[in-house]
């Protein structure tokens, strides 16, 4: 039974084992990552404050379809806890807020890019052998 379990598997040292398998290993630290960018709309959320520096709720909801008010507002607090987004209050009246990204919002712009090249060339790959 313990020579199913192909996480213990990791081609480490076994005194090395907890640099990736351990508390603050590699698979706790990328866990934590994509827990952080988990649910339906946090991908498209980042995405659009990749691309404008600063947007207003309302701009987001015009840019992202089918995103209701209550899932955008739970999604970017999620982000600002998790240190990805930023909210600013302008202190107008009418309530004026934006959102953009922090430091280490825009540091997650190039391993989100280099999951989009794996994934483009991970399905091309998979055509291609299908086709062999």
């Amino acid at each position: 039974m313990g020579e199913s379990i192909t996480h213990l598997k990791v081609p480490v040292e076994p005194e090395q084992r907890g640099t990736c398998l351990g508390p603050d290993g590699s698979v706790a630290h990328v866990s934590r990552v994509l827990g952080m960018i988990s649910g339906r709309w946090k991908l498209p959320i980042l995405f659009r404050l990749f691309a404008e520096p600063a947007m207003r709720t309302s701009q987001l909801l015009r840019d992202i379809p089918d995103l209701s008010q209550k899932v955008l507002t739970q999604h970017l607090r999620e982000l600002e806890s998790d240190g990805l987004v930023a909210r600013r209050d302008l202190g107008r009246q009418p309530p004026h807020v934006e959102y953009r990204l922090t430091h280490a919002g825009l540091n997650l712009l190039p391993v989100l890019m280099s999951m989009r090249e794996f994934s483009r060339s991970h399905s091309l790959d998979t055509v291609e052998r299908s086709a062999d």
